[in-house]
């Protein structure tokens, strides 16, 4: 498969193995384990000062389905599309990138806070605009906190 911008273009192979008996012991490691994925992806930079650079990386996968290469990349591509799309909204919304939280617990700690916030302002239907302009709301207004946290003011 061949994608092409962000000005570079990646072409991407895979290749899957049904028979994980050669695996042996590692196998049995992973109850359901029905297949072993490859894809080696090559980029190559076709625009700015990097032009004609390029790397090529090899990525493993396991999987408990048996799926063609087409459809293994797809899985893997969806899957890495909905991971990739939650950090974004995260980063946005909370400025994930930027936390420099590094001491013990805490960095996975506030990981945690931010989803569970995430979910709560998506859950928030009275008022229909950005999670960012829902965040801040909630910042700046006790009584629109409270209705976000499903809190009702007594």
């Amino acid at each position: 498969m061949v994608d092409k911008g962000h000005g570079r273009i990646e072409t991407r192979q895979c290749v899957v193995a049904h028979d994980v008996s050669a695996l042996g012991e590692v196998a049995a490691q992973w109850r359901g384990l029905r297949s072993v994925g490859r894809i080696r992806s090559t980029r190559e930079i076709v625009n700015g000062r990097a032009k004609g650079e390029g790397t090529t990386e090899w990525r493993y996968y396991i999987s408990s389905t048996q799926l063609s290469p087409e459809r293994f990349e797809a899985a893997v591509r969806a899957h890495w599309g909905i991971e990739n799309q939650c950090h974004w909204v995260l980063d946005m919304t909370f400025s994930e990138d930027d936390c420099r939280i590094r001491v013990g617990d805490g960095a996975e700690n506030f990981a945690i806070l931010r989803r569970m916030s995430l979910n709560l302002l998506r859950q928030e239907k009275s008022r229909k605009t950005s999670l960012n302009i829902k965040r801040q709301k909630a910042a700046w207004s006790p009584k629109y906190l409270e209705t976000v946290l499903g809190i009702s003011p007594k």
